[in-house]
């Protein structure tokens, strides 16, 4: 085959040992590469009795078909297991460089398990593999560790996976990094990273990736750049990537604010990527082949932070840090996302059990000497920056703070877990799903928990109601505030981010797709990249069966694990309360969750009743064997 690898690394910590083994055609056709492939994986190989934190969990990472190739934004990867955090389906993707370089050293998926007997790292050039010492790396933090290992091994081109302080110590939601920033936060990959013992993995490699026919290739990365660069969302995504989205979250009245009580903050434009662009921002920057250059390198001149330097903050960690937490100190959330990226921690996760325990302490269900002294008033930023170091190293109250905003909800008690904002255990992103009726809809279906990024069902923003009716059938599906028609949407974007995800291409660059100043369907696109990439002949709605199997494989593993449909859903807060009027177009907004959710079980083929793949769905899809295992263990829909 052309695009891939077509190989596996496995490695047993346990043992010591490896092997390299190939990957067949048939099953990259059925699940593509990246985290199609790494589900399809741990769905045949991690039961539902194994504990996320015990020798027996797989680690997975997997890049995809694209990466590694001159085509725009695919140089992502997937890190995948069983979830130390929600206990089910866990998986986490980041960009940068590294990516490409494990397709450059020969491989699509390296699967880890078992247990080093002390510290390691592994070091994978070309061909070579070699479990090395880290007992020197473990306490330092991820900048220290990068360096430490570039030099360790001779090489400064080669890229490092590594893990910080926060999985080290247990913190259930710490997250694998590269390129010293580049995160996959979510769902405590890191964590299970540490379990094994693995401090890094070191990858150089030299081997090109070839294509079938790369003149018709290079035409369609081409069209592709076209639309990127002439997309009326280049500029704003080009200087501000996504920290544009504050100012129009807040006038649109669903800025995450306060722990979810408003959708306005009043220090909205203190925060905002226009504040960060004109007085922090001196360059900009992009992952490897992107013409989108959506990350940007930040400098504190002066202050108490003077000196400071680094790249980022996104949206989610303004919107989780910041407004979240009635934080407008610009500066101090800067210093926050270089501690988060240091200490390997979800800034996401950590934002949202930080603004519980503000909304506690306010409500009086937690005091000072609770909190060993802190006042956490709304809008505390040095309190905020201390509780980080309390969670990376679980001291004080940060070690019951240590393990999510569900089990620090349960801590604390006295309802307190009514008032996390979480699904099936993952704590939900700085966007109010009061404001965004799809998107609610995502956050509750999702395999790995509340999530957005397993659809970003962009469209209900289009406000375009004659598109919608020819799309989805319904001029509903074009408006945010409207529920009809929302589970065709949901299923249609769900299908999408799986096909990115495993190609693997950056869901920035894949919502430019569908827009102006031309509409593509990403099934399209995706259809013609892997003819010219592979030499595959499918047409658009073949690969976008692709995706389809992948989300049903996925609904199969948490199902495994006791998920059904009354999982699927919201905390009260956002069923039952209106947000206030001073959210001016979203005042007045609650989730119509239950007709979504119908729609949604309807279109996918599961059941309304229990939210489970009958098994002529899962047979359609040609998962039969998926189907006879949830039926051995009494978890068939039919």
């Amino acid at each position: 085959m052309k695009a891939y690898a077509g190989r596996r690394l496995r490695v047993d910590l346990s043992r010591g040992d490896y092997c390299l083994e190939d990957i067949s055609e048939a099953q990259l056709k059925m699940f593509l590469g990246g985290r199609g492939l790494n589900s399809a994986t741990l769905f045949e190989e991690v039961n539902p009795n194994v504990n996320p934190l015990s020798p027996e969990n797989v680690l997975i990472i997997g890049v995809g078909p694209l990466t590694g190739t001159i085509c725009s934004g695919s140089n992502r990867f997937t890190v995948s297991a069983k979830s130390p955090h929600t206990g089910i389906l866990g998986d986490a993707n980041a960009g940068g460089f590294f990516g490409p370089e494990v397709k450059y050293a020969g491989l699509d998926q390296i699967a880890i398990k078992g247990r080093a007997p002390k510290p390691i790292y592994l070091k994978i050039f070309d061909g070579t593999v070699e479990i090395k010492d880290a007992s020197h790396l473990w306490g330092k933090d991820v900048w220290e560790t990068d360096l430490l290992l570039k030099e360790e091994v001779g090489d400064s081109d080669a890229k490092v996976a590594c893990i910080g302080p926060a999985a080290e110590n247990g913190v259930s939601y710490a997250g694998v990094v590269t390129s010293l920033v580049r995160i996959a936060a979510r769902t405590g990959m890191g964590t299970v990273m540490a379990s094994k013992n693995l401090k890094a993995i070191v990858v150089r490699g030299t081997k090109p990736v070839e294509v079938a026919d790369y003149d018709e290739f290079d035409k369609i990365v081409k069209e592709i750049e076209e639309q990127i660069y002439s997309s009326p969302d280049y500029v704003g995504r080009s200087t501000m990537g996504s920290t544009r989205l504050v100012n129009p979250l807040n006038q649109l009245g669903f800025l995450v604010s306060y722990h979810f009580k408003t959708g306005v903050f009043e220090g909205a434009d203190k925060i905002s990527g226009e504040t960060l662009r004109d007085h922090y921002n001196v360059k900009v920057k992009a992952c490897g082949s992107c013409p989108l250059p959506c990350s940007r390198f930040y400098v504190i001149k002066s202050g108490r932070f003077a000196g400071l330097a680094g790249e980022g903050p996104e949206y989610e960690t303004l919107g989780s840090i910041g407004s979240r937490c009635g934080v407008d100190d610009i500066e101090a959330i800067l210093k926050a996302n270089d501690k988060l990226n240091r200490y390997g921690m979800d800034s996401i996760t950590t934002g949202e059990v930080i603004a519980l325990a503000m909304e506690c302490y306010e409500r009086g269900l937690l005091t000072k000497e609770q909190l060993g002294g802190l006042d956490l008033t709304w809008g505390n930023a040095e309190a905020v920056l201390t509780l980080i170091d309390m969670i990376a190293y679980k001291k004080g109250i940060g070690e019951k703070m240590a393990y999510g905003a569900k089990k620090f909800g349960e801590f604390v008690g006295q309802g307190a877990d009514k008032l996390a904002a979480q699904v099936k255990g993952l704590e939900i992103i700085a966007g109010e799903p009061r404001g965004m009726k799809a998107f609610a809809l995502t956050y509750a279906v999702s395999s790995r928990g509340a999530d957005h990024l397993r659809a970003e069902p962009m469209f209900e923003f289009s406000n375009n109601a004659e598109l919608a009716v020819k799309r989805f059938g319904a001029k509903e599906a074009a408006f945010r505030l409207e529920y009809k028609a929302k589970g065709r949407v949901v299923k249609y974007y769900e299908e999408c981010a799986a096909l990115a995800d495993s190609l693997t291409m950056c869901k920035n660059i894949s919502a430019m797709l569908d827009g102006a100043p031309r509409y593509y369907e990403l099934e399209e696109v995706a259809s013609r990249l892997l003819k010219a990439a592979v030499g595959w002949d499918m047409s658009p709605r073949d690969v976008l069966q692709m995706g389809e199997r992948i989300i049903n494989i996925e609904r199969a593993f948490v199902v495994r694990e006791g998920i059904t449909r009354k999982d699927d859903t919201l905390p009260e807060r956002f069923l039952k309360e209106p947000l206030p009027p001073e959210c001016g177009p979203s005042a007045g907004s609650i989730v119509e969750l239950e007709p979504m959710l119908d729609e949604y079980y309807e279109v996918r083929g599961w059941d309304k009743k229990t939210g489970i793949p009958k098994r002529s769905t899962l047979e359609r899809l040609d998962l039969k064997y998926v189907a006879d295992d949830l039926a051995s263990y009494g978890k068939l829909a039919d």
